[in-house]
This record gives structure tokens, sequence and C-alpha cells, in this order.
């Protein structure tokens, strides 16, 4: 599988001739390597939406009114519905909804949950998805855990883990996490993007090489393969 990191939380997964996107924040987003109109035409199989803040929830209806599935939770599909998007999935935690693409699995997350309208988004979630054999777990927006451990149980190639602090773990926490998801690779998001987002990803990286995991800190525009 081939991740790119498109900055925050938003990513790009391929495998098998499908593409899938995260948590689409382009607009708005000082560090997004692309335009709403390249990522158009990306011909993505799947948005996932991990929860509905702005910065996750992003130009999902781009995507949706051009006849993209948009998958979230039952709240996240229902706003989409309303809002024009002609495919929308909802679902919820310990769902899972699969596609000609893959799969995806919605595990809890501690954070909250709103649209940038006020809306109520639903729980916030984390996302097992897998494709072509591989399973990745994107953490949304979330503190550490002690149920990790089951998302880890479910053996993971990759985590995609928020490193920010202030609103989400910082890296220290970050990599204790590691030690309950005990992935192959670990990819830092979520810093660097705004003020408060003060984390360090090379402190990340240090603490997730000393537990052993092979930590891959992505420029965005970056990709990596797992």
């Amino acid at each position: 599988m081939q991740i790119r990191f498109l900055g925050q939380s938003a990513f790009l997964l391929e495998s098998g001739g499908h593409r899938v996107l995260i948590d689409p924040f382009i607009v708005g987003n000082p560090k997004s390597p692309v335009t709403v109109e390249e990522a158009l035409g990306w011909n993505v199989s799947a948005v996932l939406i991990s929860h509905a803040h702005g910065d996750h929830w992003g130009n999902a209806l781009d995507f949706g009114r051009a006849g993209v599935p948009v998958i979230g939770t039952a709240e996240i599909g229902g706003y989409a519905g309303q809002h024009g998007a002609t495919n929308a999935i909802g679902a919820n935690i310990g769902g899972t909804v699969r596609g000609e693409w893959g799969s995806v699995y919605f595990t809890p997350a501690w954070h909250s949950s709103s649209f940038p309208d006020g809306t109520y988004g639903g729980m916030p979630t984390g996302l097992v998805i897998e494709m072509g054999g591989t399973r990745v777990y994107h953490a949304g927006d979330t503190n550490l855990f002690s149920d990790m451990r089951l998302i880890g149980d479910r053996g993971l190639d990759a985590a995609l883990l928020p490193i920010g602090d202030h609103y989400t773990m910082g890296p220290e926490e970050a990599a204790r996490a590691l030690e309950l998801l005990r992935p192959r690779v670990a990819v830092p998001m979520h810093y660097g993007t705004f003020p408060p987002l003060t984390g360090d990803p090379q402190v990340f990286a240090r603490e997730g090489q000393a537990r052993g995991v092979d930590v891959h800190v992505l420029e965005p525009g970056e990709t990596t393969e797992v």
C-alpha cells in the first residue's frame, strides 16, 4: 500500500488500483500540497471521515457531490446526504463498511465532534482500513486509551497517530500508544499545521524507534510504502 500524507490528518491510500481519501482537509489547510481540483482528479473510491470538525470533514462535500461515497458515523452520513452528497454512508463504532476497494471498521476515539456550522457530528472515531491485505489504523483525533490494545489485536501494518498536543495526544503519549497498538510502521499527523499544534515529530520518531516501531515522518505530499 502507498500512503501519501496531505497535511494535518489527511491521507491518500492506494492499493490494488483503488484510492481512498481520509479526512480531506484541503481548502484552509496551509500544509496541503494539492488543490481540490487536483484531488478530484484522483478518482477516489471512497472518502472516510473520522469526525466532523472542519479540519477533518474539510472538503468532503466536494467529493460527495461528485458521487464519491462519503463514509462516517450515522450523523456524518446523514449530514452529507442532506447537503448534496449523492452516495453518503452512515455507520457507527463497531461497524464495518465494505466496498470493492476494501473495508473500514470504526473504533472509539476520545475527542468531540461537531460540524463547522455547529451541528452535532456524532461520536468521534478511529478508522481501521483494509486494502489489498494491508491493515492501517487512522486514529482520528484522540488521546491515549487502554482499549487501543484491542485495536492492536487486529494486527496492524501501520498506525497514523496525532501528535500535535493541545487538542490530541502529544508525541510522548502517542509513542505510549504504540505499545498498545503494536504496528510495524507509524506515521505522525495533526501537528505543525496551526500554532497550538506544537508536538515534535522527531520526539515521536525517537520514542517510537525505541519501542521497536519503524516511524516514517512525512512532509505533506510525501509517500511511504507499507
